[in-house]
């Protein structure tokens, strides 16, 4: 069974960990806790890696795929114990999506992180390792490329990547594509990720907290009635009380763009905070890499989205 961080003591025991930032020869450990993967784009996206100036660690073992997974919960779970307890690792990025981190949360050792912080980074299915993450260690993770899609990622999602995880500046996200579905401006921690996900982790003990936050969202080959369903879910259970602010990603395959904001605004028709959609985060190209559980101002009306320094220190 899986441990919690140190109990909270003292008025600062709330504030988020932030990991140190990456540097050259910073060591990232790959990790594999959902789907099986394509291990010729695997070594692609090491080689983008290792062209950035990290070093890649891929352990051994690390294929073992049985059918939708890749390996037993038990082994895909210790890979991933076993990175977050490595001194000689500064990240942990996943492998690909799919499905099945879900299955190995109560196994995972959150206090490992609390006590030594790294980069943990993916996106898609590994929404629900980074919401627990948050959750349990009150680390500062990132919503961004997985090994594989580095393979052919553009040089916006690489810049992105760094600019989140290398870089002691404050990250501004800007996108073109960006529209306002209700102007505003809200200053709050971030949280969220794939909706899919998300949806699967309410009720459980690993489900982010949307109160007091900015909620981002993004998908993959749902229908629209679907995105309206999942949307409904969370509203009736309450997830979206207290919500700051909501920012949209790509819903990559789910039907017409226009369509899905349409039906964005009217679920969110009575509510109070702002609204930006069309942020270039999720499974379409380019993949912005956002920041979950650190402080951000969204300004919907002007499609600005900027989050404070998301690392500490450094590790070259």
């Amino acid at each position: 069974m899986g441990d919690a961080a140190p109990g909270r003591t003292g008025a600062g025991a709330r504030r988020p960990i932030k990991p140190p930032r990456l540097g050259p020869g910073s060591v990232i450990g790959i990790a594999a806790p959902a789907g099986p993967f394509d291990p010729q784009r695997l070594q692609q996206g090491v080689a983008v890696l290792n062209a950035l100036g990290f070093e890649v660690v891929v352990p051994e073992g690390l294929s073992a795929a049985q059918g939708f997974l890749a390996g037993a919960d038990a082994h895909r779970a210790h890979i991933l114990n076993r990175l977050f307890a490595d001194p000689g690792i500064d990240a942990v990025m996943c492998a690909r999506g799919g499905y099945g981190s879900l299955r190995i949360l109560p196994l995972l050792r959150y206090a490992l992180l609390a006590a030594a912080p790294k980069v943990v980074i993916g996106f898609s299915d590994i929404t629900a390792l980074l919401a627990a993450v948050s959750r349990r260690s009150r680390l500062v993770v990132f919503h961004g490329p997985v090994v594989t899609t580095l393979a052919d990622a553009s040089q916006k999602t690489v810049a992105g990547m760094l600019a989140a995880i290398a870089s002691d500046r404050p990250l501004a996200v800007r996108s073109e594509s960006a529209v306002p579905l209700r102007a505003g401006r809200a200053a709050a921690p971030v949280c969220g990720g794939n909706l899919t996900t998300l949806c699967h982790l309410v009720g459980t003990p690993f489900a982010p907290r949307f109160r007091n936050r900015i909620v981002f969202l993004e998908d993959c080959g749902e229908a629209p009635y679907r995105i309206d369903r999942m949307l409904v879910h969370l509203r009736a259970a309450g997830c979206f009380e207290g919500v700051k602010g909501l920012v949209l990603g790509s819903f990559e395959a789910c039907g017409e763009r226009a369509e899905i904001q349409a039906l964005v605004a009217d679920v969110f028709k009575d509510a109070p905070f702002p609204i930006l959609a069309g942020v270039d985060a999720g499974h379409a190209e380019p993949n912005l890499t956002l920041p979950l559980g650190v402080r951000a101002v969204l300004d919907a009306g002007a499609c600005r989205l900027t989050f404070e320094c998301a690392t500490s220190g450094s590790n070259a």
